[in-house]
């Protein structure tokens, strides 16, 4: 069973019927003792990061998503979702990410001709065979983004895929059991499709 965690700032129900159109067997909660029951994990996420920490906080819910990962259940954050696996942000300076992954969040740098937010369909510039939920990915699949904020992680060895927008940015990381995509693979049609099958076929 997959945990789609509902803590109010998600996009619920798009993940929710992506899963399912994999053949994921997958519930909505933001229910502690059901998020540690199940066998995966995602985090969604759409808004602010000092909004959703805060919400996660309130839920009691930061334990049992720790937890998840600490026992290598496979653990997807989607959009905020991915930020929120990170340190902190510049969005919310003095508010504590999850702090599975080292490093900050950014914003994206204000260019002549590129609006910020960052929204609509561009490529993964994949890096390196290796990341699972890649796997049958061509290079340079187009995906749907909305953003204006970015993960930096210290480590860029835990880099899966890149996109350049302003700035070239971290659109895929993988580190162990923990997957975190920028983009939005429920919305990302077929090559979207793939990639939540193939964390759907994951162990």
């Amino acid at each position: 069973m997959i945990a789609i965690v509902d803590y109010g700032m998600g996009n619920i129900h798009s993940v929710q019927k992506a899963l399912e159109a994999v053949a994921g067997r997958c519930l909505v909660t933001n229910q502690p003792a059901e998020i540690k029951k199940a066998d995966k994990i995602v985090l969604p996420g759409v808004g602010a990061f000092a909004d959703a920490m805060h919400e996660l906080e309130k839920q009691g819910l930061i334990p049992a998503l720790v937890e998840g990962i600490k026992k290598n259940k496979p653990f997807l954050g989607i959009c905020l979702g991915m930020q929120l696996l990170f340190s902190a942000s510049e969005e919310s300076k003095g508010i504590k990410g999850l702090g599975v992954l080292r490093g900050i969040v950014k914003r994206l740098q204000d260019r002549p001709h590129l609006k910020v937010p960052h929204m609509g369909w561009n490529d993964l510039i994949i890096k390196g065979p290796n990341c699972p939920l890649l796997k049958g990915i061509p290079d340079k699949s187009y995906v749907y983004f909305c953003h204006s904020y970015y993960a930096d992680p210290q480590d860029k060895n835990i880099i899966g895929a890149i996109t350049n927008y302003s700035n070239g940015f971290a659109s895929l990381v993988w580190q162990d059991n923990v997957f975190g995509a920028q983009f939005h693979p429920e919305k990302s049609q077929k090559v979207g499709l793939k990639i939540v099958e193939n964390f759907v076929g994951l162990c």
